[in-house]
């Protein structure tokens, strides 16, 4: 079965004001998460967004886990979203097969 990714998006930075509009998204703190079914990885972090044009400005009340995402991904840019997602199944493939145990001694 073929991984399965998941962004969530909880908090964001915001302009409480610019260019006349409020609750500027600048940005972005995420999480990625993968899952095969049995085992979860997750990567976090954050991203700055573009703020300089606001003709295509989204009122803070209609953003949504999608837009926020949309946002996220096309910043990082689909490379770097590669190599999130090859970090985490190789997260997974740890956790399914791991190259290194812990023991205590006694």
């Amino acid at each position: 079965m073929a991984n399965t990714y998941t962004w969530k998006t909880k908090q964001c930075d915001v302009y409480p004001t610019k260019s006349g509009k409020s609750n500027v998204v600048w940005r972005a703190h995420w999480r990625l998460y993968a899952t095969d079914g049995t085992n979860t990885a997750e990567l976090y972090g954050s991203q700055d967004l573009d703020t300089s044009d606001l003709s295509s400005f989204t009122n803070w009340s209609s953003l949504d886990q999608a837009k926020v995402q949309g946002w996220v991904e096309a910043a990082i840019g689909s490379d770097e979203v590669a190599a999130l997602k090859t970090k985490l199944d190789a997260k997974l493939t740890e956790i399914e097969s791991p190259t290194t145990t812990l023991k205590e001694l006694s």
